[in-house]
């Protein structure tokens, strides 16, 4: 089970900054070999959800209120360490993202946009597909939303 923590960009650590910045990296530009700009700039504005086993972080979300990137509240950069993917934590860190959504911004209506190879993942969590698949950092991804 993953031990979550939800902070803000401020409440951070250095060593969280880093370890997450260094999570997303090796899953989002090595492992899916995309040169892209990770630091976008929103960080600042999200609030993340950190999911931790024996201290170390193995999964990753970060979470917006409406109108920072999405016109609904959005959840975004979801990373699972390669080596802990079997244990399913992708589940428990957007469950544990969908729970701080409803409690920080009082809604339960969030917009994702999901690579389309995760689209059953997201589909199991009630996400469902809105519009046109469309290439983002050469990556096909679709709009999906949870109700």
């Amino acid at each position: 089970m993953l031990k979550v923590k939800i902070k803000s960009f401020e409440a951070l650590t250095k060593h969280e900054l880093y370890y997450l910045l260094q999570l997303r990296s090796e899953v989002f530009v090595v492992e899916q070999d995309c040169v892209y700009q990770d630091l976008d700039g929103k960080d600042e504005k999200a609030l993340h959800v950190l999911g931790f086993k024996n201290e170390k972080l193995v999964a990753y979300t970060r979470i917006f209120k409406p109108g920072d990137y999405f016109e609904e509240t959005s959840i975004g950069r979801v990373v699972v360490s390669k080596n802990e993917r079997q244990f399913k934590y992708g589940y428990d860190i957007m469950e544990a993202s969908i729970k701080a959504i409803k409690y920080h911004f009082k809604t339960s209506k969030i917009k994702i946009s999901a690579q389309c190879y995760l689209k059953k993942f997201y589909t199991n969590l009630g996400f469902k597909e809105v519009g046109e698949e469309y290439l983002e950092d050469g990556i096909p991804h679709t709009a999906m939303v949870k109700e």
